[in-house]
């Protein structure tokens, strides 16, 4: 149980890392701006997939009980 709560937690931090990444063309060196805004894409999505997979499995938790 605790693992899908730590996996919306980190659903949220990798949409917000994608926002940073888009705003300010930066991960770990300067990013070209259409690089920057596919790598901050690419996040933003891994991190609403990450959100869905973990209400679903909380979700079901809840429907076990």
């Amino acid at each position: 149980m605790m693992f899908n709560w730590l996996s919306l937690i980190t659903g949220l931090f990798y949409i917000v890392l994608g926002i940073v990444v888009m705003l300010y063309k930066f991960f770990f060196t300067v990013l070209e701006p259409g690089i920057a805004y596919a790598l901050g894409t690419l996040l933003i999505l891994y991190g609403i997939f990450r959100i869905y997979r973990a209400v679903t499995r909380i979700k079901d938790a809840g429907d076990e009980r």
